[in-house]
């Protein structure tokens, strides 16, 4: 149905103006003002959807075709939320058949003194690609490499930099990761693309990153070479005592691996990955079938080694992950926002929104860098990658068409200027967590946090110099 046209400008931006309200009292002001929880973004979303329906049906709109519109939405965003739940069965799935322990295991037998910074940045981009979480990541695997080097008294900051940006590089190159997959869907772009796409700008930033890394091991050397910690043998015994290492433990994320370079569908790829773990499971793992059952079920849990007394709070929060509700939030967040987003469709809101704002800006490449810095303040006031993918994939999806510049590089920016942004926003929760979970102060890793810094000079580059853009291409 069209836009009704008593439909101005007021009416259609008075529901993302409600949003916004919602976002900031919520999500500032309560925590940082009032001292009070922030309020969940499922039901700020839900609020707003909820606010945007009544508004619909007072201009003059029939339910009957509100929920159509909101139906239409979720459709299309239905084989993005199969995903979701996919990448919580293939996590269950390959924590039990010991792929992910296995490759934990050997990367911290890795953990070299001479070369801490580097592989401070190589192995969590190896544990994030695997496990699609730069959180998970960072709070495990990055422990253990903070705590070798605060043991070989290596610089701290450089090692927190290393690690923040090797996760973020390995979540966003896996097509396991919630934020990679809901920047695909916000968009509308194949996940496969999209992550063909970011690799335009994070794999020279990665590299870059990489080589100063090495020589900052010559620049600033660890003062110790132990690395036989009581912390580090112990994360160690524990995973070789749960789990039987063998090469075929490999073949779950080869299967991955060749469906992302044959450009095979992805739901098909990642369940044919996730039945493959639980056969290798269940020959070569001390795990019964009720134990794989629960994996896919409601994930992993180290409980199921009833032989181990008591496992480590590390080695708990590490494996004790995956199942089919190991996303749930992100998928109930995703259909709330389908209802908001499909209500304000009625009347084009959003398209009208930034074509109000940004209608100085004729270029491609004004456009493209339009998006970066829209994505990085909405993120900055979100604190939410999630929520910003939608607002920003709905806000910029159609203008993008207009300038025939592909999806893809819309996505790509999503990402370029929202998750690559966190770490550096001094009051993001992000930030908040790295600096809790690694105990290294923002005002210490910011400036060695080099793939962000890097990434956030060569996406707009690249864009005023139309490299890498994809112009020649379709949509």
């Amino acid at each position: 149905m069209s836009s009704k046209p008593n439909s101005s400008f007021i009416v259609k931006i008075l529901p993302v103006l409600f949003l916004g309200l919602l976002i900031v009292y919520g999500m500032i002001l309560r925590p940082k003002i009032f001292g009070q929880p922030v309020f969940p973004l499922e039901v700020v979303f839900m609020l707003a959807a909820v606010f945007a329906i009544g508004q619909m049906l007072i201009i003059g709109f029939k339910w009957e075709h509100i929920q159509k519109s909101i139906v239409l939405k979720i459709s299309r965003g239905f084989p993005a939320i199969l995903i979701l739940f996919s990448i919580g069965v293939i996590i269950g799935t390959w924590m039990v058949s010991g792929t992910i322990p296995m490759l934990i295991y050997y990367g911290i037998n890795l953990i070299n003194p001479s070369y801490i910074y580097i592989l401070a940045f190589v192995i969590p981009i190896i544990f994030s690609m695997l496990t699609g979480t730069s959180w998970g990541s960072i709070g495990t695997i990055g422990v253990v490499i903070i705590g070798v080097s605060s043991v070989i008294d290596a610089n701290l900051g450089i090692t927190a930099g290393a690690i923040v940006g090797g996760a973020f590089f390995g979540d966003k190159l896996s097509p396991l990761s919630d934020t990679t997959n809901l920047a695909a869907m916000a968009t509308e772009v194949d996940l496969y693309d999209h992550i063909r796409s970011m690799m335009v700008t994070t794999f020279p930033s990665a590299l870059l990153a990489a080589c100063i890394y090495f020589f900052l091991g010559f620049i600033y050397p660890p003062v110790g070479n132990a690395i036989n910690s009581p912390e580090v043998n112990t994360t160690l015994n524990f995973i070789s005592s749960m789990f039987n290492f063998n090469i075929w433990l490999l073949i779950p994320p080869t299967i991955v691996l060749i469906g992302s370079i044959r450009k095979m569908a992805t739901l098909p790829t990642l369940l044919t990955s996730s039945m493959s773990a639980a056969f290798i499971a269940l020959i070569f793992q001390p795990y019964s079938s009720a134990n794989i059952m629960s994996s896919i079920h409601k994930g992993f849990s180290t409980d199921m080694a009833y032989w181990i007394n008591s496992s480590p709070e590390n080695i708990n929060t590490l494996f004790s992950r995956g199942g089919l509700y190991e996303l749930n939030e992100a998928i109930i967040f995703s259909i709330m926002v389908f209802v908001f987003i499909g209500t304000i469709d009625l009347i084009d809101s959003m398209p009208s929104i930034v074509d109000r704002v940004f209608r100085l800006v004729k270029t491609k490449a004004g456009l493209i860098i339009s998006s970066l810095f829209t994505t990085g303040f909405t993120n900055s006031i979100t604190s939410n990658q999630s929520a910003t993918s939608f607002i920003i994939g709905d806000a910029f999806r159609r203008r993008y068409d207009k300038y025939n510049i592909p999806r893809k590089v819309l996505s790509r920016s999503i990402e370029d200027y929202g998750t690559m942004l966190e770490s550096l926003i001094p009051w993001h929760a992000t930030t908040i967590f790295l600096t809790t979970t690694l105990g290294v102060a923002y005002s210490d890793y910011w400036y060695w946090q080099l793939l962000s810094l890097i990434n956030l000079i060569l996406a707009p580059t690249l864009a005023i110099l139309g490299k890498g853009c994809f112009y020649k291409e379709t949509k």
